[in-house]
């Protein structure tokens, strides 16, 4: 299997200092600016991206409440570990789609979907309405009719994982499911079931979620759901990513990829 960068355009800023803030958090996460960084003084960042003093410091205010910068007396603006990075930002997760996904970010992302969907399966289970059964069979017929490598066979599986969410009732997970929504989707086209027999597997199980939850068992459509997260774990684990080299990755402030 061939090595691959995946890197999922996301929506662009509409405000002066929102692309700036973008552009700089690409930087960060895509590894140009290193953790513990100093980032260059402010007159050398205005002249770089052509915006005034009060838009860059907009700019690094938005970051700084995102965890990516501290500002320090007498030091200057500093890259923060990525520890105190918050990945529950929506705009952070769309960074990293940016700058590029690699293994660390999948596997960081199946963790947290191991502590939340195989309970929100669960709940789903003694929860679900006839409207959530019905969304959860329509995604699973779509995924049914869609290519295994297609950006529909991933929209519907993503579409189903939300309905899961969305069925357990959980006001929390459903705020998870929709925050790292694009990150899901991500993971999915590049845990795509390419062979027949990884398709076959791929279907059976969300089937088997779907049955399970319309069955009311929930130990069934928990066990399930940990089935369907290990198992792309396993295809993620037989793709090779590499980390795009930081001058490589587009950059807004260079008018690269724009």
């Amino acid at each position: 299997m061939t090595s691959r960068i995946l890197v999922i355009p996301t929506r662009r800023a509409h405000s002066n200092h929102a692309e700036v803030a973008r552009s700089i958090g690409v930087d960060i996460i895509a590894g140009r600016y290193a953790e513990g960084t100093r980032l260059p003084g402010d007159a050398e960042m205005i002249a770089m991206f052509g915006v005034s003093r009060p838009v860059l410091r907009e700019s690094v205010k938005t970051l700084v409440a995102k965890g990516l910068l501290t500002t320090k007396a007498r030091v200057g603006t500093v890259v923060r570990e990525r520890g105190a990075w918050n990945m529950f930002d929506a705009d952070v997760l769309a960074w990293h789609l940016d700058a590029g996904i690699d293994k660390r970010f999948l596997n960081d992302l199946a963790e947290i979907r191991l502590a939340v969907e195989p309970r929100a399966a669960m709940l789903a289970a003694a929860q679900r309405s006839e409207q959530d059964l019905a969304d959860l069979r329509r995604s699973m017929e779509r995924m049914r009719i869609e290519a295994s490598d297609s950006v529909g066979f991933a929209d519907a599986d993503l579409a189903l994982h939300v309905a899961v969410a969305r069925a357990s009732g959980n006001l929390f997970m459903r705020s998870i499911g929709h925050v790292i929504e694009a990150a899901l989707r991500a993971s999915f086209l590049l845990s795509a079931p390419v062979e027949p027999e990884d398709r076959d597997t791929v279907l059976l199980w969300h089937q088997k979620i779907v049955d399970a939850i319309a069955a009311g068992d929930a130990e069934g459509a928990s066990e399930a759901m940990v089935y369907v997260i290990h198992n792309g774990m396993r295809r993620h684990e037989g793709t090779v990513i590499e980390t795009a080299p930081a001058e490589a990755l587009p950059s807004a402030k260079s008018g690269e990829g724009s």
